[in-house]
């Protein structure tokens, strides 16, 4: 019997340690075919971000040797089995970097340090310019006592260079929750005093860096360009409208059924009511953590926890307009609403109409039934 993959964010130990396992492994094929430099792909919590994040890292990584993890997965029935193990690959999760700003800069230079740690061996004969640089964003990565990323903008794209340089590989970048410290930052009143830094190390890494190969973002929130991912023009965004990648975030009806049955559970019209209603790209797709949990306990109730992007939609509908609120109570109404949706977040106009729907969608309150109309962001 397959243990309940309750909480497990490695993919690793999904594979090791017995956890049901739903194969999203073709995902990688769909990568590596699109080709684009920088993916961001945004989806409610609990929708299998973290674990899909772990398994294109474990894939690609050229330290490791993951054959047995991957053994009988459906990527490894395509021609693009022989990339299995061949790039250098730095996995940075955002994740845990919350609550005041002393502690998201902890994580962050935590997350940064640790793929340093990792590639140790890669500074080995450094040129003197290459030693002072490298002296510089040590010294700055260790120091916890500064509370800011100003200095340290260069350092993921300076492991990226040396690591080019050692294997003569370009590099994979994996970033997880990129969104959580902008939306802690947002909601607790020190969002300048992150973003500067903040966007400054994605845009080094993502942008100017001659060392990259691809980039994997995820996140909840899709966020402004001119916030965040300034004249990022090579950003590729698949939201929840988007059909790309739709089919790897989430079960489908079958993944499923197929799941409760072997659990010895049955897909009924209780289930599907509780945990389906989520239209992703063309499809409907079920909440994986809210199914896993209720697997796990058999109760059939609500899974999901506060979080600061809820914070900021129930202080964006606390000085909302008067019109929004009355269409809010129109849609509880009816159960549907026509309106204009904008899922791209701007953090300056939070409380606009179309930018509060926009929340709704992304964290998974509502979901887009049919697009209308379609221009950049708008739905």
């Amino acid at each position: 019997m397959k243990k309940i993959p309750t909480g497990i964010k490695s993919f690793r130990k999904l594979r090791e340690e017995n956890y049901y396992f739903v194969d999203k492994t073709r995902m990688i094929k769909d990568f590596l075919e699109r080709g684009s430099e920088v993916t961001l792909v945004t989806r409610p919590r609990k929708f299998e971000k973290t674990i899909n994040m772990s398994m294109l890292s474990e894939f690609f990584d050229i330290t490791k040797d993951s054959k047995e993890i991957f053994k009988g997965t459906k990527i490894m029935d395509t021609p693009y089995a022989s990339e299995l193990n061949q790039y250098p690959t730095i996995f940075i999760s955002f994740a845990d970097a919350k609550r005041d700003k002393a502690s998201i800069v902890s994580t962050i230079k935590d997350q940064v340090l640790k793929e340093w740690d990792r590639y140790v061996y890669v500074f080995d004969d450094l040129s003197k310019y290459e030693q002072n640089k490298h002296d510089f964003l040590e010294s700055r990565l260790m120091n916890y006592s500064n509370g800011n990323l100003e200095g340290i903008v260069d350092s993921i794209s300076f492991l990226m260079d040396k690591l080019k340089d050692y294997y003569h590989k370009e590099v994979m970048v994996f970033i997880d929750e990129y969104d959580t410290p902008f939306i802690e930052a947002h909601t607790k009143g020190f969002y300048e005093e992150v973003r500067g830094g903040l966007s400054g190390l994605l845009h080094n890494s993502l942008k100017t860096s001659n060392s990259l190969k691809y980039a994997f973002i995820t996140g909840i929130q899709r966020v402004a360009k001119e916030n965040i991912f300034s004249d990022l023009n090579n950003l590729v965004v698949c939201d929840v409208t988007d059909q790309r990648y739709a089919a790897y975030f989430g079960f489908d009806s079958d993944e499923t059924k197929e799941l409760l049955e072997y659990f010895g559970l049955e897909l009924n019209n209780k289930v599907k009511e509780m945990y389906d209603g989520y239209h992703i790209g063309n499809g409907d797709i079920y909440n994986p953590g809210s199914l896993l949990n209720y697997v796990d306990t058999k109760e059939l109730t609500s899974y999901w926890v506060n979080t600061s992007a809820n914070t900021m939609i129930k202080d964006g509908i606390k000085k909302s307009s008067r019109d929004f609120k009355e269409r809010y109570k129109e849609l509880i109404e009816d159960g549907y609403l026509d309106t204009e949706v904008n899922l791209q977040i701007s953090f300056y106009e939070v409380e606009s109409t179309p930018t509060l729907w926009g929340l709704f969608v992304n964290a998974g309150y509502l979901t887009v039934d049919q697009v209308i109309d379609l221009m950049d962001g708008y739905y």
